[in-house]
């Protein structure tokens, strides 16, 4: 018999991010982070003032994630109301050297930082004589380390405090299950201060389950998933090179590997944010190169095993954000946490089956509709209607 093959295990994420994603932008001063803010979210919001801190608080706005498939939906069915899904993304204050021990705005931002379930971290490459650099000149991987090391700093800071407590708990002595789990938790938040004080980042090293129900607990800065977002001139990103981009990737493989970089070229974005589609569509032929957004958001949520199921009608289409592996009953506590406690079955629809066969009545006429119970793992694309106890549904 020829060898089984072998199955490749998925490695386990860190954090819980549910229908509502929470993603901060962060970076140095100056860098283009409140310009970047405005133009994803196409909204007034945030401070691009050429100067430090121009941002205190933390911009909030909502990002309608591009997806075709909900498109299409909307087309075939002609809903009353149409939902599509989002993503919340906030623009923090920028960091600056020292942020750690409490320079500049330190602990306030920080705590935003800690605050959401992922980051785009902004690095400038351009130069500019009229928007100052915080650093005095253009030097990303300079800049890259300066995050790194403040966003680790805090997180020695929070572990060690973690540890002391832990250790603590530990001199009651005794033999427990209890005891036991808190050990092996010393041991762990040890070979986190290691791995920080190395210069790595935690999200970037794999973890059992156990381990990241602690992780977990810590809310550490460096715990979350990154996409790094390179703030070229509008020249250099539709040439598709720089000076720069070589040593970048050199400090992300070696620092924060596995995350991925995303050029992009905030100038152009915000310059597009202020068209129409037509005329975007149009622009972007005339410069024969497009826009970074779409990528930018539908990346961030893949980085998240997150997918996407719909909820489709005459009254309403709309689309929902949960983890890959998520089982039906708590696909619909996503919708309602009536539907998960009072789960009956789900009607399930393959999207690629609907638009093939045009219309529900012939998946069905086609034996395509199925009937899926507690066990059954929603797929991305999936249609669902569920049924629930007490003629809820």
């Amino acid at each position: 018999m020829p060898p089984k093959k072998k199955v490749e295990e998925k490695k386990l994420l860190l954090g819980r991010p549910g229908n509502n994603l929470k993603t901060g932008i962060v970076g140095l001063a100056n860098v283009g982070k409140s310009t970047f803010f405005q133009a994803i979210t196409r909204c007034p919001l945030g401070n691009p003032a050429n100067y430090p801190f121009a941002t205190i608080d933390p911009e909030e706005a909502r990002v309608i994630v591009p997806s075709p498939r909900f498109d299409n939906l909307v087309e075939a069915y002609k809903p009353k109301s149409e939902v599509p899904a989002h993503i919340t993304i906030y623009d923090i204050a920028g960091l600056t050297k020292g942020a750690s021990a409490g320079e500049g705005l330190g602990n306030a931002f920080l705590s935003h930082i800690r605050a959401v379930d992922a980051i785009y971290q902004v690095c400038r490459v351009f130069d500019d004589p009229e928007i100052i650099h915080i650093e005095g000149d253009v030097n990303p991987v300079r800049d890259l380390e300066i995050i790194s090391n403040e966003l680790r700093l805090k997180d020695i800071e929070f572990a060690t405090k973690h540890l002391e407590a832990a250790e603590r708990l530990t001199k009651r002595g005794g033999q427990s299950l209890e005891m036991k789990k808190l050990k092996e938790e010393v041991e762990l938040v040890k070979r986190i201060i290691a791995l920080l004080e190395s210069g790595q980042r935690v999200a970037n090293h794999t973890w059992t389950v156990k381990e990241i129900e602690v992780i977990n607990t810590m809310f550490l800065l460096t715990a979350k998933p990154s996409i790094y977002l390179i703030n070229l001139s509008e020249r250099d990103y539709l040439r598709k090179k720089n000076k720069y981009l070589l040593a970048i990737k050199e400090w992300v493989d070696k620092y924060s590997p596995g995350d991925v970089i995303i050029p992009i070229s905030v100038c152009l974005e915000e310059r597009l944010s202020h068209m129409t589609e037509e005329e975007i569509k149009e622009e972007e032929k005339a410069i024969n190169g497009a826009s970074a957004l779409p990528k930018i958001i539908t990346t961030m949520r893949k980085k998240l095993d997150l997918i996407s199921f719909f909820t489709s009608g005459a009254d309403e289409v709309r689309e929902w954000t949960i983890r890959e592996g998520t089982k039906a009953p708590d696909a619909a506590g996503v919708i309602h946490n009536d539907l998960k406690n009072t789960f009956i079955l789900a009607d399930v629809m393959k999207y690629d089956d609907l638009m093939e066969l045009k219309s529900e009545k012939e998946v069905q006429s086609a034996g395509k509709l199925m009937k899926k119970g507690k066990e059954y793992v929603v797929e991305d694309g999936d249609i669902i209607y569920f049924r629930a106890a007490a003629g809820k549904n």
